[in-house]
């Protein structure tokens, strides 16, 4: 097995410590920090992210395996940085005014990373304005809302209200996602895309960076 494999095999397992070994490994026998990325980390993440989906494996799991991705990133930042790497694609996530729930959010950020993305995670209880400023301040391609409370989920169409009065809906995809939040509630709001759950988060998120080159 190759240590690109092997570094997928360790994000999977979520084993932080042999997943820096492999990277590390990998680059002295001179494989390129796009491979260690795309071919060993990323598609660690990716493959992970489908059995996530499919219910093999559960929110643990994918908590672990995130670990281990951000290690593996720590390590081979260097590389990406010297190679010039660049992300796919930029994301402001949050979850909305007034909810306090972060698991959620927490695994769309780990899985959109997982897939190459740059994420600007604003945490929890973000007020329309605060997302106003994020987009303006870091001009992402996409912005994700996240509400786990039937009380909260207006507040995701305030945030889509406020940036169409700032100037900036037209520059930004905007997703949404949460326990009590469907499709019709997506399109009722004006939103451009709905994802029941993590791993279909990021393949929205990349269908919608893809479309745009």
């Amino acid at each position: 097995m190759s240590n690109l494999q092997l570094i997928s095999e360790s994000v999977q397992k979520g084993r932080a410590k042999e997943t820096v070994t492999y990277i590390t490994e990998a680059i002295k026998e001179g494989v390129s920090a796009s491979d260690i990325l795309n071919n060993g980390l990323l598609d660690g993440m990716s493959k992970l992210g489908v059995r996530f989906k499919n219910n093999e494996v559960y929110v643990p799991d994918v908590l672990v395996a995130a670990r281990a991705l951000t290690k593996g990133l720590e390590e081979l930042k260097p590389l990406m940085i010297s190679e010039d790497i660049k992300p796919i694609g930029k994301v402001v996530l949050g979850t909305v005014k007034g909810d306090l729930h972060d698991i959620g959010k927490n695994l769309v950020k780990m899985m959109l990373i997982g897939n190459g993305f740059e994420v600007t995670d604003l945490g929890v209880d973000v007020s329309a304005e605060s997302f106003v400023n994020a987009v303006k301040e870091n001009e992402p391609d996409i912005v994700a809302l996240s509400a786990l409370l039937t009380t909260t989920m207006s507040q995701q169409g305030e945030v889509v209200n406020a940036l169409k009065a700032n100037g900036l809906r037209e520059k930004v995809k905007i997703m949404v996602g949460g326990a009590p939040v469907t499709q019709t509630f997506c399109d009722e709001i004006g939103a451009d895309a709905y994802a029941a759950d993590a791993a279909s988060s990021a393949e929205l998120a990349k269908s919608f960076v893809i479309h745009k080159q």
